[in-house]
């Protein structure tokens, strides 16, 4: 039976997780619309912020690119591209300006081999398989009887726990790039002290996603491994 061993108390903890990472997204949404009415003072876009930011921190083989859609910028180390949306590489806004700098912070942390970062870039196809093949084989493992099924459900936990451990490692590199972000924001004056706040805001909100999904693999994880606990001791 699928939900053999269930144990509520992960579920019921699971269930907040999600709630509060809903909350979070939410929160992200809520705080760039609010931010990005904010137009900062020197009238500087998202693209000349990040341009100006790689030069100070002599970096010349990055290239800075507009990418459709709404609060998709990213960095990508593998062709040292920063993408930044439309909103923000146009935008003129305090919340266009530290989203920016953020990605700005990652380009510099790929500069510097940031072990973070270098980690996070080794688990990628790890974690991709690990996302892939997770949920088939504890399926498999459920359909069958016997060692059979123990060895397929271990399997699907194990691939489970490399996306998990990726979420993990997430986490110092996206708060350090919004550290480095806000102390180049500041230090090298692209936003007065008052704007700062707002970016500030932006920067958090987003950094609580991160924080949240995290909680929700970790979670999910101990749940697999209580139900599979659950199995092997009967």
């Amino acid at each position: 039976m699928f939900f053999y061993g269930y144990n509520m108390d992960y579920v019921f903890l699971l269930i907040i997780a999600v709630v509060l990472a809903g909350m979070a997204q939410a929160k992200v949404s809520s705080t760039y619309n609010k931010y990005s009415r904010v137009p900062n003072r020197r009238g500087l876009t998202g693209e000349q912020v990040a341009a100006q930011m790689l030069i100070q921190a002599d970096i010349h083989d990055v290239r800075i690119e507009r990418v459709a859609g709404h609060l998709t910028d990213h960095y990508d180390p593998r062709t040292k591209t920063l993408r930044l949306s439309s909103g923000v590489y146009d935008g003129r806004s305090v919340a266009a300006l530290g989203i920016a700098a953020h990605e700005t912070g990652h380009a510099i942390q790929h500069d510097t081999g940031y072990v973070f970062l270098v980690l996070r870039s080794t688990l990628v196809p790890l974690s991709n398989l690990g996302s892939t093949l997770a949920w088939p084989l504890i399926v498999i493992g459920l359909l069958f009887g016997g060692s059979s099924s123990n060895m397929f459900i271990t399997l699907g936990i194990l691939f489970y726990a490399l996306a998990v451990l990726f979420t993990i490692v997430t986490l110092p590199v996206e708060f350090n790039a919004s550290s480095r972000a806000l102390h180049m924001l500041e230090d090298q004056y692209f936003l007065d002290a008052d704007e700062m706040g707002g970016a500030r805001k932006v920067l958090s909100a987003a950094a609580m996603t991160y924080v949240a999904a995290a909680a929700v693999a970790i979670l999910q994880l101990l749940r697999l491994i209580a139900i599979f606990g659950g199995r092997r001791d009967d």
